[in-house]
């Protein structure tokens, strides 16, 4: 009977959680991303104290340093990236008429008449959709105010958890049952070093591989070559996705901007190098084979988050794809060392 209802006070704590998040998901945005800055600059937090820093002034001190960083990598990718855009704006008619003739060549061959609104109509289409989508993004100045509570609450939030970071977590396990706080602290820095080797590592991988193809891209003379390479990095979280869209985007406008095949299969080859760098050197280095995280269980989290929560829920699938698998694997080990699974009358 105390299993039935610790059982239920547990599912009743989660199901009280996951409404509570649903319910105000439109507000938690700047918390989430607080939440995350000051668990990626914890340890560095820590190491200052270590050093007989006070915790106020080393949590100020690094979100300081980490903000300044941020600022200067936004006024340094900005004007190049709204520049390439703008480029790209001007390009578009360009790529329309090569496409167009593509498919011309394809139906001459195949002795078939292609209405030229096959291309008009998805183009069209494609720009009153992003008109239509931006103009209800900005809509009564939501963007603007999301802005403004990013910019202001999200730092604040940062600070306080970060400063109190220790004390909070001591805290938390303060709270849990007795009988079982073991057993939680355990599974809890289980789910710490998940988290770390996953969302940090993943983050440097990304960094990496952003540079990476924004520099050879750019270097190879592709056009819009630091949009494609900052965009493919970027998504790399996702396994296989961020080199296959980067890919298809570099090797079309090559297709579109080149004469000679020489450079198609230059910028074929950054991929696939890009590809190489980062399975065998990049994740093994910075994220190891402890995570523990099938790459069609990322998917999925994502895919689910997506579709449940908006852009926030794509934040927090990672996250939450790491703590289920790591109670999903504590709870396949008590089920293998249980009676049932044994087949005994006693449990082990």
């Amino acid at each position: 009977m105390v299993r039935l209802n610790s059982t239920l006070f547990w599912l009743l704590v989660a199901i009280i959680m996951a409404f509570s998040f649903y319910f105000l998901r439109t507000i938690l945005l700047p918390f989430v991303i607080g939440i995350a800055v000051a668990y990626f600059l914890d340890p560095l937090v820590d190491k200052l104290e270590e050093r007989n820093w006070n915790r106020s002034l080393a949590t100020l001190f690094t979100l300081f340093v980490f903000l300044a960083l941020v600022i200067f990598l936004v006024l340094l990718l900005v004007p190049v990236l709204t520049n390439q855009l703008k480029n790209f704006a001007q390009f578009l008619p360009l790529v329309k008429d090569k496409l167009q003739l593509i498919i011309d060549l394809f139906a001459g061959m195949l002795n078939n008449k292609v209405d030229a609104k096959i291309l008009d109509v998805p183009a069209s289409g494609l720009v009153k959709w992003s008109t239509k989508m931006l103009g209800g993004v900005l809509d009564g100045g939501a963007a603007i105010a999301d802005l403004l509570s990013l910019l202001l609450i999200t730092p604040l939030v940062a600070f306080y958890l970060l400063r109190d970071w220790d004390l909070i977590v001591e805290k938390v396990y303060d709270w849990f049952p007795i009988r079982h706080k073991d057993t939680l602290r355990e599974q809890l820095n289980e789910i710490d070093k998940t988290l770390a080797a996953f969302v940090r590592g993943q983050g440097a991988v990304c960094l990496i591989l952003a540079s990476y193809y924004a520099i050879t891209l750019t270097m190879s003379g592709l056009e819009f070559g630091v949009v494609i390479g900052v965009f493919a990095g970027l998504i790399s979280f996702v396994p296989f996705v961020g080199a296959i869209i980067g890919g298809l985007l570099s090797i079309g406008l090559a297709y579109l901007q080149f004469e000679v095949w020489t450079n198609i299969i230059i910028i074929a080859g950054i991929f696939m190098l890009g590809q190489i760098l980062e399975g065998y050197i990049l994740t093994p280095k910075f994220i190891g084979e402890a995570v523990g995280l099938h790459p069609v269980w990322v998917i999925f989290s994502l895919l689910a988050g997506g579709v449940l929560f908006g852009f926030l829920g794509v934040l927090l699938a990672l996250p939450m794809a790491a703590i289920v698998g790591v109670l999903f694997r504590f709870c396949i080990d008590r089920y293998k060392t249980s009676s049932y699974y044994n087949g005994s009358s006693e449990e082990n």
